[in-house]
């Protein structure tokens, strides 16, 4: 049994909200994207990819197989193309997204860009690696964590949903423990606030959905600079 809560806010400077996340307890699916690109392209292309996972994942036979959400982020990754491709004014959009979808005693992970998804059970797990210039370019160059933190570079996404067909995925299998928790969240959150802020606020024995709002005012608190959003999600 998962317990779970999502919320997101579009932080102090954005009028907008291009992030958009799914709790949806019915299917086992819990997911984060980060849309990009002009006008209302970003939002859309959040959305988008978020409803065509939730569309493959109902209609795919049970039990779930672990490729699953492979295909569910291949066709997300169609769709984004072609209705940018068929709409002039949606050029250039596009979104990260991290999804984990239960499947019998396993969680499957998935995820593109920069959304990540962490573990805790008494201390804070990265599970997701970045798909963006620090990690796989910098970081292989040898470049030490002070310039990488602040290189003109540290934003660039190297892959997203909507913008490179082959699309490359990282996936992962978990196998969560009683109580672990398990975060999902756009980089409005983990590239604001430190990772021992989010430990410290999952260690406290406060509801989810507390814990949910506690993050995103810590991130808001440290100037919001980006939308802002949580999924949060606890093993019986």
């Amino acid at each position: 049994m998962i317990e779970s809560f999502g919320a997101s806010d579009p932080g102090c400077v954005r009028s907008n909200n291009e992030d958009y996340f799914l709790v949806t307890p019915s299917l086992g699916l819990y997911l984060v994207a980060d849309g990009m690109g002009g006008a209302q392209a970003g939002e859309h292309a959040s959305r988008l990819a978020s409803e065509t996972v939730s569309e493959v994942l109902q209609r795919a036979p049970r039990p779930l197989t672990p490729s699953i959400l492979i295909d569910a982020f291949t066709e997300a990754n169609r769709r984004v193309m072609e209705e940018a491709k068929a709409d002039p004014e949606l050029d250039g959009m596009g979104t990260t997204l991290v999804a984990a979808v239960e499947c019998g005693d396993e969680i499957l992970v998935a995820s593109v860009g920069d959304s990540r998804l962490y573990t805790y059970n008494r201390e804070l797990k990265a599970v997701t690696e970045d798909q963006t210039w620090v990690y796989e370019v910098g970081r292989r160059l040898g470049l030490d964590e002070t310039t990488l933190k602040n290189h003109p570079m540290r934003h660039v996404l190297t892959m997203a949903i909507g913008v490179a067909n082959p699309l490359r995925i990282h996936s992962y299998r978990l196998h969560p423990s009683k109580n672990m928790q398990i975060l999902l969240c756009s980089d409005g959150l983990h590239g604001v606030i430190t990772e021992a802020e989010i430990e410290q606020t999952l260690a406290a024995k406060d509801s989810l959905e507390k814990k949910c709002q506690k993050l995103i005012e810590v991130a808001r608190a440290r100037g919001g600079p980006d939308n802002i959003t949580t999924v949060l999600l606890k093993a019986g």
